[in-house]
């Protein structure tokens, strides 16, 4: 069984990471070690100026192409890495599948084997099925870097790195911290990334709050602490991390309504005062105010919601400069 889950293991790290452990994939925080989430904070903190300067550019993906492989719609995640790799000098596509060739019956091999034909060096991946990232990565030439935008319910590790990024802002460290997440765990790949970036970067304690029909059924072995009551799980927080309904991956009656849910797990003035004074609180997005969230929370003092959309260009410039160093590096092995 050790054997098993070693050669796993390895396995993982193998397809991320070269031989020097460079990145030239990000498919999911987990088996990641901690330096490598450290460079990926240290580096997305060096570009957060670039967003300040007049000309908002730097030549570090220059005469690369990058691909923006949507299979599922987004607009917040697709801008922001569309933003980050033309501020690395990148050409862009931006692949409309809903209008491709694989919406006429084309297989996905064949579509990634012409836009490799095209001289491709990255695509960005998001996908409603969990593990296609990785599939994809099986499939293309060794030579495309893949990065995970966020497939089904498995991971969004970028996002989980630009929430980190916050919170190493506000908070300097994560020693010590008390972070909440709150809301619909069950559909949530942000949450599950959250969960472990911050186990590896040294967090104290990570609650999840939510109903029971929200809790996967997994929950106990992700070393969080369970909580259902709203008021005993925000008690002394660091961090309050609030999550979004995802309607579209839920199947039956898992809520009695959103109004009832706002009651019991929306965060408002009131229970956010269960919360640590200095506690900040983040929403991946996009918002459902009055659903998650009190319009008063989201735009008050201990919001930095925004602050998330800002760091999500430093992150995705930070990993996409990363794997394609990381890339250039495993050529020459």
């Amino acid at each position: 069984m050790e054997a098993n889950l070693d050669m796993q293991m390895n396995k993982a790290l193998s397809v991320q990471l070269n031989q020097q452990g460079q990145l030239k994939h990000f498919l999911t925080i987990d088996e990641l070690p901690r330096t490598l989430l450290e460079e990926i904070l240290d580096t997305a903190d060096s570009f957060i100026e670039v967003g300040q300067r007049s000309i908002k550019k730097v030549p570090l993906l220059r005469g690369k192409t990058v691909v923006n492989l949507f299979f599922e719609a987004s607009t917040r995640t697709r801008t922001t890495f569309e933003l980050a790799a033309k501020r690395l000098s990148a050409d862009v596509i931006n692949l409309d599948i809903s209008t491709s060739a694989t919406s006429k019956g084309e297989s996905l091999s064949d579509t990634l084997q012409n836009l490799e034909a095209m001289a491709s060096d990255m695509f960005i991946v998001r996908h409603a099925q969990s593990g296609a990232p990785h599939f994809i990565a099986s499939q293309v030439c060794p030579e495309v870097a893949i990065i995970n935008a966020g497939d089904g319910r498995h991971a969004h590790p970028t996002q989980a790195m630009l929430d980190m990024l916050t919170i190493r802002q506000r908070k300097q460290k994560f020693e010590g911290l008390v972070v909440a997440i709150v809301g619909d765990i069950l559909h949530s790949r942000v949450a599950r990334s959250q969960i472990r970036a911050l186990r590896m970067l040294g967090a104290a304690e990570v609650r999840i709050i939510a109903p029971n029909t929200l809790i996967p059924c997994d929950a106990e072995s992700l070393g969080v602490s369970i909580y259902r009551d709203m008021r005993n799980g925000l008690k002394d927080v660091d961090v309050i991390i609030m999550l979004r309904l995802q309607r579209e991956r839920m199947e039956g009656a898992l809520l009695p309504s959103e109004g009832e849910f706002f009651r019991v797990y929306g965060l408002d003035e009131e229970k956010l005062a269960y919360a640590k004074p200095d506690a900040i609180v983040m929403h991946p997005g996009p918002i459902n105010r009055g659903v998650e969230i009190a319009s008063e929370v989201a735009d008050g003092p201990q919001s930095v919601i925004l602050n998330q959309v800002t760091n999500g260009i430093a992150v995705r410039m930070a990993v996409m400069s990363m794997a394609m160093t990381g890339q250039i590096a495993a050529k020459s092995e």
